[in-house]
């Protein structure tokens, strides 16, 4: 069924399975939320291509805040996030469509065993609904009862006879295979499509967004939608906001509790706990794989100026699981995480305020230095992990100004860089994202420091 809410919305090897890869803490605080449907089932989070569990922070808080039991929720963390370049052809730190079906069925079946319900939900972005279709068509579909595929390229980022062995290539054989017969859906669970009205980089009939400028990719912004789904146009977001963006969230519960939100906006809770994983980029690719021996300390600093408000809150090195925490922080203040990773760039992580507890704040180390660093004095990085800058969509402003390196129309740039001469080290600098501000102070390059101002929102 397709049901376009354009108008309404318009302008606005094997995997491992590490320990603690679902994370469902126990001590989120319930939020002051009406009554939930008896018949709501747990759910299980899918992230996509190259990400981690920690995108689905807010989906979760939010989620909570409209008194979803955090027990009855997980984030799954594939350990080998990327994909191949060819599906049967290994690659080192890289997965195959089958890694991810065995590693969300075990998943499932976790979450199932600790919540004891028969049959649970999925939801997905990007990669991450390409795993819930193959492991729900190939033996899972009794255990699902519903599955929300957002920015999913059911259809494929490209669809041609070059690189048939590419997951994303909708004329190869995975994508032909979950296609395949009247229905593209699997009977028995109900499925929900979240895309984009023109705006997602991985569903554009033009392929310059795949290096291939000028070439058709045979794909259209429709690819994501499935015959046999209910499908919907979410409006102006991008490829990773069909997931995270607070519309995507309305739908999300919609589809699932069978009932409109109480709220949307996130819930505080009095005492706030934090802790994570700390993974790495071996080889120069990103992998949820832990890092053993860092070390995360994290400070209180002002909102206005970056400055740190007295010594560390917490301090703690990670062992062999690569977790770190749990820090208890306040809901309103500011925060510096400072990652001092093995073989690793030495991170100064600013973020907004907290809300909400978390056990999914993974810490990962900032890129190299790179060329284009030499002679800087500092390198000072915004980061928006849950989306991409759209100008003019977005308010974008990186101390000051508009970031030149953030392309216009069809969003497809998370991460904008500011270097600074040897002059500015230590000074303010403020990160400005619509209504999310973050200010930063930038550290030495000559030590062999980046700062980051990540978004939240």
């Amino acid at each position: 069924m397709a049901l376009s809410r354009r108008r309404f919305f318009q302008g606005a090897g094997a995997l491992t399975l590490l320990a603690g890869r679902l994370a469902a803490p126990a001590f989120a605080q319930p939020a002051p939320a009406g009554d939930i449907p008896p018949t709501l089932p747990p759910i299980l989070f899918v992230h996509g291509n190259g990400d981690h569990a920690a995108l689905w922070m807010t989906t979760l808080w939010r989620m909570e805040s409209n008194g979803v039991p955090r027990e009855r929720m997980a984030a799954i963390n594939f350990t080998d996030p990327l994909a191949r370049a060819d599906d049967k052809v290994e690659q080192a730190g890289r997965s195959s469509t089958e890694d991810q079906r065995r590693a969300l069925a075990e998943a499932v079946r976790e979450l199932k065993q600790t919540s004891g319900a028969t049959r649970i939900a999925l939801v997905g972005n990007s990669r991450g609904g390409n795993a819930i279709r193959n492991t729900i068509k190939n033996g899972g579909s009794g255990d699902i009862s519903h599955a929300v595929l957002c920015g999913t390229p059911n259809h494929g980022v490209y669809a041609s006879d070059d690189g048939l062995g590419n997951e994303f290539n909708g004329r190869g054989p995975f994508l032909r295979g979950l296609n395949d017969g009247d229905s593209e859906v699997t009977a028995g669970t109900a499925f929900l499509t979240l895309r984009s009205d023109g705006l997602d980089k991985y569903a554009q009939a033009d392929g310059r967004f795949i290096g291939k400028p000028g070439t058709p990719t045979n794909v259209t912004t429709d690819g994501p939608a499935l015959k046999g789904a209910t499908n919907l146009v979410l409006g102006a977001v991008d490829h990773r906001e069909t997931a995270y963006h607070p519309r995507a969230f309305r739908e999300i519960y919609k589809f699932i509790a069978g009932r409109e939100p109480s709220r949307i906006e996130i819930v505080p809770e009095t005492a706030v706990r934090l802790s994570g994983l700390v993974t790495g980029t071996p080889g120069g690719v990103p992998t949820n794989r832990p890092v053993p021996g860092a070390v995360v300390d994290i400070y209180h600093v002002s909102a206005e100026t970056g400055e740190r408000l007295g010594g560390p809150l917490h301090s703690s090195q990670t062992g062999a699981d690569g977790r770190w925490g749990p820090a208890q922080v306040d809901p309103s203040w500011s925060l510096e995480f400072v990652l001092t990773s093995p073989d690793a760039v030495t991170t100064h992580i600013y973020r907004s305020p907290f809300p909400r507890s978390s056990d999914i704040v993974h810490l990962r180390a900032a890129r190299p230095m790179l060329p284009a660093d030499a002679g800087a004095g500092a390198v000072v990085l915004m980061s928006r992990p849950r989306g991409y800058f759209g100008l003019p969509r977005d308010i974008v402003l990186f101390d000051g100004k508009e970031p030149a390196d953030v392309k216009s129309g069809v969003p497809t740039d998370a991460v904008t860089t500011l270097r600074l001469t040897a002059a500015e080290i230590g000074r303010p600098v403020a990160a400005i994202f619509n209504a999310e501000r973050i200010v930063m102070r930038s550290w030495p390059a000559s030590e062999n420091r980046i700062a980051v101002a990540e978004l939240t929102y």
